[in-house]
């Protein structure tokens, strides 16, 4: 059987191209909310960021996110996005040790 593509995404952060199973998306929707999507399927442009709290600091200090959304993400949204993440780290790489038994 033929093996099948795995689709590649950069970290906007450390810059390092992982699959995109193992990469957590920031979505900015068409309403200019910013949100983790951990679906990787809701609509607006999307960033991938690595599954570790360290990644997103630097995304924060570098202003990568802004870079890659085109669009100004202001403190109080990295404050939120900062607690998300700390809650979605742990079920992502969950998920992640999941995914990498079978």
């Amino acid at each position: 059987m033929k093996q099948r593509k795995i689709p590649l995404r950069k970290c906007v952060a450390c810059q390092e191209m992982k699959p995109k199973k193992e990469l957590i998306r920031i979505v900015k929707t068409p309403e200019d909310t910013v949100l983790i999507d951990l679906t990787g399927k809701k609509s607006g442009r999307g960033a991938y960021l690595c599954g570790n709290l360290s990644c997103f600091k630097l995304a924060q200090k570098n202003k990568a996110l802004d870079r890659a959304l085109k669009h100004h993400v202001q403190s109080e949204i990295y404050e939120q996005l900062a607690q998300d993440f700390i809650k979605v780290e742990d079920e992502f790489l969950a998920a992640k040790d999941r995914a990498d038994d079978e």
